[in-house]
């Protein structure tokens, strides 16, 4: 699980149904018998309680966790943030009608109140995550690297790349025969004639850039299949620009195109 990957719009999510979890402890429905107040709270009736409150809840909790995960799941075909979506809009519709047929001689309670303002704000929060770009933004803000470097080089400290402070390549260099790849040559041991060396185009210098949000990196052959998916919150690293499109490496070493460079981060 990233919890890097995670948007405004899911902390408004989390938000609303810690809120609603603690509506189903107040007192939904008070009345009053023989000079004497009773209040009943959602888990009175556990069809409430269960049902309503924490149907909501538990809606919220498989949007956010659709999110955090690497892939996407599925449930009977559906995807779990669709379901969880289901499940705050009935949790709403439920409550909604639950304040407008409140039974004569009975007053309805903060928990009632404060429990249909939380489920319409999750369910909000869960439609309007996809169309609206503030929603979108990471939650917690990805780290900035100290300094871009050349590819192939690792960066001193940099996010998710041990080996800091090892001597720098220059981009394109090609490893030694019996150097494992990415692994830097060390002062003194021959380097490789100048023919093998592949200079980077006049007009472009490799980068680190992070996604606001989930993106998938396709194969450079040109297959619709994504060989991976970068989430928010790690730096990857642009080796090449074509068109609109980069192609980036990830940290594990595969490289592949991304086609949606809208809003990336630059390092």
């Amino acid at each position: 699980m990233n919890i890097r990957s995670l948007t405004r719009g899911d902390g408004v999510v989390i938000g609303a149904a810690v809120l609603l979890f603690i509506a189903s402890f107040l007192a939904a429905y008070s009345y009053s018998s023989s000079g004497l107040t009773f209040s009943r709270n959602a888990w009175d009736d556990l069809g409430t309680g269960l049902g309503t409150y924490m149907g909501a809840v538990i809606g919220g909790a498989l949007i956010v966790l659709n999110r955090a995960l690497p892939q996407q799941r599925k449930v009977l075909g559906l995807d779990l943030g669709m379901v969880g979506t289901g499940f705050a809009i009935l949790s709403a519709w439920t409550l909604f009608w639950s304040l407008v047929d409140v039974p004569e001689g009975v007053d309805a309670g903060a928990g009632l109140f404060l429990g249909l303002l939380a489920a319409l704000v999750l369910a909000a929060a869960a439609i309007a995550t996809p169309l609206v770009p503030a929603l979108q933004a990471a939650l917690v803000p990805a780290p900035k690297p100290q300094a871009p470097q050349p590819y192939g080089a690792q960066p001193p400290g940099g996010y998710g790349y041990p080996g800091a402070g090892a001597p720098q390549q220059p981009y394109g260099a090609q490893p030694q025969p019996g150097q494992p790849f990415g692994q830097q040559s060390q002062p003194g041991q021959p380097q490789p004639p100048a023919a093998a060396q592949q200079p980077p185009a006049a007009d472009f210098s490799p980068f680190w850039f992070a996604v606001p949000v989930s993106r998938p990196l396709f194969a450079e052959d040109g297959s619709t299949a994504p060989i991976a998916e970068l989430a928010p919150g790690t730096w990857y690293l642009a080796v090449e620009q074509r068109g609109a499109a980069l192609v980036a490496q990830t940290q594990d070493g595969r490289r592949g195109v991304l086609q949606d460079t809208s809003g990336i981060q630059r390092g």
